[in-house]
């Protein structure tokens, strides 16, 4: 049997185990890959254990319940999209606090992210403006697949992304002051007007002027300004400075979007590099785009994209700068924070979700929670254990769906996971409970 994902062979073992001890494969899950161009060929197979080079690109694999690409559940010989079985019986599955809050839709996607080029500028909107623009579009009669579309659900997308690698990413932008001085430092005098804007109108009106005044003109009068630009930065990209970064990744862009109104752009905004580990937090009307690394991503399960830049997608000017916060700002880097046995978690605003990593320790511990639950196992092997006795090993890239009806479960490595699950406050615990043995679980 194959798990349907890059044709791996699910490991004999687990399927071993699952047939003589009778566990229910309602846990396990198969997840899609998109294959977007800007997508690694080595990153999402080398974790599946799948031929690397892949044939073609692997930007993502989804791993969720959002229409567009549900996973699907593996139970009885049969396949059932997570999606359907949520709406078949919602409070067994989210657990009542999450199906009160968000209805009968699990409130995060979980995504594999792997960059090898850089992504378009985009940003995403309120849940009032998601709401508001989604109905419009309704209402107007606009093909939820039109290219022109703006809003594909009424849903808002804040995001937390997770580096496994090095990752380079935008996010937000960067003090007027010191973005004067680089552009300054790029002696191109075709920028004497944008540079003119944003000294006599610092901060956010200057920023919104210049962002919304190159996205409206005509292709034919921004791409020779890329051009030059571009030029200078590859002059300036190898030597020392301030700013040796933003020049090397101007040069870059150039070469991906040549002409492209936001090469410029992202010359406006901070550039910033996660080491493995670390985390950043993408809210509502931040401007930002990956440009190269892997890491795990989760988000309110939504694909609302409002693009600036950087595609030869539709860009919406008006809608863009509707949504877009230009006020400069620091990225948000979000700090781990210990909150059970080998379980650092990463905190956000977001009642949708909580991400935290697990590092199974020696001795295993608890999993438990009272609403829904993701694992995505990213090292290692993992073996989970109900009270019964019955047992799932997860390889890397694997993952498994935990409805809120499962109860506790115990973990055993060596492995390295992932937990994705509501960020509602009071619907569970964080698997600090004193439990040794598997044994002593007690389940519903």
């Amino acid at each position: 049997m194959t798990d349907g994902l890059a044709g791996r062979p699910w490991n004999t073992t687990t399927a071993r185990v699952a047939v003589t001890k009778g566990i229910s494969d309602v846990f396990l899950m198969k997840n899609q890959v998109r294959p977007y161009a800007w997508g690694s060929r080595t990153a999402i197979p080398t974790l599946l254990g799948a031929p690397s080079p892949s044939p073609e690109p692997q930007a993502e694999l989804w791993v969720g319940a959002h229409p567009a690409d549900s996973s699907v559940l593996l139970r009885d010989g049969a396949e059932h999209p997570l999606r359907h079985a949520i709406t078949d019986d919602p409070h067994a599955l989210l657990g009542s606090q999450v199906a009160r809050e968000f209805g009968a839709t699990l409130p995060f996607l979980l995504k594999l992210l792997a960059a090898d080029a850089p992504l378009s500028l985009q940003a995403h909107p309120t849940a009032e403006q998601a709401r508001a623009g989604y109905d419009a579009e309704e209402s107007a009669g606009v093909p939820i697949d039109a290219p022109f579309r703006n809003y594909k659900d009424r849903s808002h997308k804040p995001e937390l992304m997770y580096a496994l690698t090095p990752f380079e990413a935008l996010c937000g932008f960067r003090p007027t002051e010191p973005t004067g001085q680089l552009l300054a430092e790029l002696a191109v005098p075709e920028l004497a007007e944008l540079q003119a804007t944003l000294a006599a109108q610092p901060g956010e009106p200057g920023l919104r002027a210049v962002v919304t005044g190159l996205l409206t003109a005509d292709r034919s009068t921004v791409a020779p300004l890329v051009e030059a630009v571009a030029a200078a930065c590859a002059a300036r990209a190898g030597t020392p400075g301030p700013f040796a970064r933003e020049f090397a990744m101007g040069a870059q862009l150039a070469g991906h979007y040549p002409g492209d109104p936001g090469v410029l752009i992202a010359l406006l905004m901070n550039r910033i590099d996660l080491a493995p580990g670390e985390a950043v937090f993408l809210p509502a009307g931040n401007m930002h785009a990956y440009l190269s690394g892997f890491g795990v991503e989760i988000m309110a399960s939504s694909d609302n994209v409002l693009r600036g830049g950087l595609t030869p997608k539709h860009v919406d000017v008006a809608e863009l700068s509707a949504v877009v916060t230009f006020a400069p700002d620091e990225p948000m880097l979000i700090p781990a924070v210990p909150v059970g046995p080998g379980e650092h978690a990463f905190r956000t605003p977001t009642p949708e979700f909580e991400l935290s990593r697990i590092v199974v320790p020696p001795t295993g511990r608890v999993l438990e929670h009272d609403g829904p639950q993701i694992v995505l196992v990213v090292e290692g092997s993992v073996t989970l254990t109900d009270a019964q006795g019955t047992q799932l090993v997860v390889e890397p890239g694997r993952s498994v769906f935990l409805p809120a009806r499962q109860g506790a479960v115990w973990l055993e490595g060596p492995g390295t996971l992932f937990r994705a699950k509501d960020g509602l406050v009071g619907t569970g615990t964080t698997g600090t409970a004193a439990v040794t043995e598997p044994a002593e679980l007690s389940l519903v």
